[in-house]
């Protein structure tokens, strides 16, 4: 504090002394300090879609970027490749089963024509009285026999293009199982958990193979009072400070929750941070969010005395005191801005107290700096 430049003397000199300031217009700026964890701004889990199989190569670990289909780690595929040659084995022989059956459908077609034939004519000849009723009913016999014999071809053929489908169905599943053998990366990102371990069976039920931080984007999970949430908005910049890191991240408010836990009276806040390749999830952060920043009249907060009917700043006419209710705007850096109440130029007391009352007579000490916060 500098030199106290005294006002001219009063003629009371009995009056105590009262430092007082001048009101004056000035640059504040508001801000709200969170804090909280780093987390994936989406956690992907690599899960194994194939049961029961010994994982054999692992390719890549933690930290490593990885790119959408990438493979991460292989899976014992030895059952399911002889699953495969077997079930090409099956197809081909039911392939071999309809050519047969088409063959033995020609033939049968063809016996069939024939068999119409010789009915038709047994037909004409017993009308005409140059063939007998038992030539007729053996041809007739013979006509309904080949009709038998075509449909049960058919049959056949039916049957073993039904046994082709089921074969070509579990030969795509054994081929599917054997894509899945190889474990890879669902999303472009980063992997900073790696829980698979060579030699183990991989399984859905289980701890995911690997985790992902998807496109490597990190975001802060701030805790903030109920009191400064609101005054919170998506997309204001942060300053973000994470243990470890000298240099301060740049972020932007990505979401407010709708939520205040009714215990803590906290609200939290998702901040979506610069790409960093020193971020690390866990690691404990803080954030500087400027929510107001505009020139105007400003005072120091140990000026103002808070009423039950509201703020009220102390002013010094003809060295007298005077309270004067205000409104306030912005608080930053130790100051308030005044919106109503007085005018830049007025004197006030620097410290307000309970110890003075309105009309009491003061010997006003003015500064010129800021007084210590």
């Amino acid at each position: 504090m500098s030199i106290a430049q005294n006002s001219p003397p009063l003629q009371d000199n009995t009056a105590p002394a009262v430092t007082v300031i001048k009101v004056d217009e000035r640059e504040i700026v508001s801000r709200v300090i969170v804090s909280g964890t780093l987390l994936p701004r989406e956690d992907v889990m690599i899960m194994p879609e194939i049961e029961g199989l010994v994982i054999t190569d692992i390719l890549v670990d933690e930290g490593a970027s990885v790119k959408k289909g990438m493979v991460l780690a292989k899976l014992n595929r030895n059952a399911l490749d002889i699953s495969i040659l077997q079930n090409k084995a099956q197809l081909a022989r039911i392939d071999a089963l309809i050519a047969q059956s088409k063959a033995q459908i020609s033939e049968a077609e063809a016996n069939r024509q024939q068999a119409t034939n010789s009915f038709t004519r047994a037909g004409t000849l017993l009308k005409s009285g140059s063939a007998s009723a038992d030539i007729y009913d053996q041809k007739q016999a013979a006509s309904k026999g080949a009709d038998a014999r075509l449909a049960s071809s058919r049959q056949a053929l039916e049957i073993a293009l039904a046994d082709r489908a089921a074969a070509q169905a579990t030969l795509n599943t054994t081929e599917l199982q054997l894509a899945r053998s190889e474990i890879k990366a669902s999303v472009d990102g980063v992997i900073y958990r790696r829980n698979a371990q060579l030699g183990s069976v991989a399984s859905a039920s289980g701890e995911p193979l690997f985790r992902v931080v998807a496109n490597g984007m990190i975001e802060l999970e701030a805790e903030v009072s109920e009191l400064d949430i609101a005054s919170l908005k998506q997309g204001q910049n942060v300053a973000a400070t994470v243990a470890g890191i000298t240099k301060p991240i740049n972020g932007k408010i990505r979401l407010i929750s709708p939520e205040i836990d009714k215990i803590s009276r906290l609200g939290k806040v998702r901040i979506a941070l610069d790409k960093d390749p020193h971020l690390s999830t866990g690691a404990f952060a803080k954030g500087v969010v400027e929510t107001g920043r505009k020139r105007a009249i400003t005072v120091p907060l140990l000026s103002i005395t808070y009423t039950k009917t509201g703020p009220v700043l102390q002013s010094v006419v003809q060295s007298k005191i005077t309270s004067k209710p205000v409104q306030i705007g912005l608080i930053g850096d130790g100051r308030a801005e005044i919106i109503d109440g007085v005018k830049q130029g007025d004197s006030i007391v620097a410290r307000s107290g309970s110890f003075l009352r309105d009309g009491d007579l003061i010997r006003a000490v003015a500064i010129n700096e800021e007084l210590p916060q």
